[in-house]
Order: structure tokens, then sequence, then C-alpha cells
């Protein structure tokens, strides 16, 4: 995948980088527990690159080699499955339409202030 093809990934999927990184900052315990299964399931796969060879972006290993999500950002998005080529081994606890959502109810503006 060459850098353009990256950014545009990255980009894609900003609403769940955003989302994982949120809650890797702001931890809770229900979004911990998900985390902790799912981060005990990539472990064990083999597809886990602890070395940062194959994340998407440098310097954020331990990452999965099959998408290159950073994985303590990835296991904490609700909204994210696992990417296995063979299938995801972990699924998205809600999707992307029901995140949008719930930024609506509670008047989420990423430009605001925290």
């Amino acid at each position: 995948m060459n850098i353009f093809q990256k950014i545009k990934k990255i980009f894609q999927n900003l609403g769940k980088i955003f989302e994982g990184a949120k809650n890797n900052l702001f931890k809770k315990s229900e979004i911990e527990a998900i985390a902790f299964e799912r981060m005990s399931i990539c472990e064990a796969c083999p597809l886990l690159d602890r070395e940062g060879t194959k994340c998407m972006v440098p310097g954020t290993a331990p990452c999965c080699s099959a998408c290159g999500c950073k994985l303590s950002y990835k296991t904490r998005s609700l909204s994210s499955e696992c990417a296995h080529p063979d299938g995801p081994k972990w699924k998205a606890e809600i999707t992307q339409e029901e995140e949008d959502k719930l930024y609506l109810d509670i008047d989420y503006n990423p430009d605001s202030e925290i």
C-alpha cells in the first residue's frame, strides 16, 4: 500500500480512530472490558505486529498487520471489527450509524473545547 492509499484509508476511518483514541484517553470500565477481551484475541493472532513494520502509522505498534491499525485504539473503538482476512475474530458492538446517532444525541462537536 503506498502512502496515498494509507492516507485515504486513515481519512475513511477517522471517526473510528477518534472513537478509539477518545476511549483510550477517557477510560470506562465497560469499554475496557471489551478492549481486554478483543486484545486477548489479537495477542493470540499470528497477524499481531509487535515491531510495527506493518503499522499504518510508524511508531504505533502493536498493530494489526491485516489493517495496520494501532490496537490500543482499534480494540476500544466499539464501531470497529477485526480485519482478519479469514473473517473477523471479533465484531463491532455498534454500527457506524449508531455511533453517529450517539454523537448527535449528546450534541457532540469535535471542534468545541473539552
